[in-house]
């Protein structure tokens, strides 16, 4: 079976009635939503819906799951995948280029459950590049200052566009590469102090449990 698939199948199934259910973004998530739905659809599963991003908002609608927002509800749990996860459970996020309401929603849910394969899986974080969300007037001077902290920068270009990723908020995502990440809380606060720095994909003590789909079958991780 596909890996993520398998991570995403178990994931639903952890998901009870009367929940309100952060909805991550990405492939991983997409399988997550698309089980969700069929389980409101086949065992009338009463279950409410906050996106993290408009990909995932127009899929739980298209799947049958209501949809609400933070304004009206706190999740009961959230379920996303991530881009790395190190054995302390820290994460990278923002492949998606959603991780800026994706760690609002995580944040606000009694439980954040995690979903990958096996690939995802690092000793430490960093070989994916950090992603970064800044507003677009102050994009120059937070390039400049990640490279003064040693990271190698790129602006995150759109595909089938011209010009950069913007993101569902309206700003750009910065690409660093930091190299081997050794104190990730450490550097989510730092990089989140920087003037004109919306989120970055740091995601430390926030899941309460990972499923990883492994060739060897489901491994799961708890702090």
């Amino acid at each position: 079976m596909n890996l993520k698939k398998m991570a995403a199948l178990r994931a639903a199934h952890e998901i009870r009635d009367g929940d309100v259910v952060g909805l991550g973004t990405g492939s991983t998530a997409h399988y997550f939503i698309r089980e969700l739905g069929r389980r409101v659809l086949e065992e009338e599963l009463d279950v409410m819906g906050i996106p993290t991003s408009y990909q995932s908002m127009f899929l739980a609608s298209s799947s049958g799951i209501r949809i609400t927002g933070l304004s009206e509800h706190d999740p009961d749990v959230a379920v996303d995948g991530a881009d790395e996860v190190d054995p302390q459970l820290n994460l990278i996020k923002g492949g998606g280029a959603a991780h800026t309401l994706e760690k609002i929603v995580d944040s606000a849910a009694e439980r954040f459950i995690v979903i990958v394969d096996e690939s995802k899986l690092v000793d430490r974080l960093g070989a994916f590049p950090l992603p970064v969300e800044v507003i677009p007037a102050a994009c120059r001077q937070v390039m400049e200052t990640l490279e003064s902290m040693g990271a190698d920068v790129s602006l995150r270009s759109g595909e089938g566009k011209d010009g950069p990723v913007v993101t569902d908020n309206g700003n750009f995502v910065l690409d660093a590469s930091f190299g081997v990440i050794h104190e990730p809380g450490d550097l989510e606060v730092r990089l989140n102090s920087i003037p004109g720095v919306v989120e970055n994909g740091i995601f430390s003590g926030l899941a309460d449990m990972v499923i990883a789909g492994t060739s060897d079958g489901l491994k799961i991780m708890k702090p």
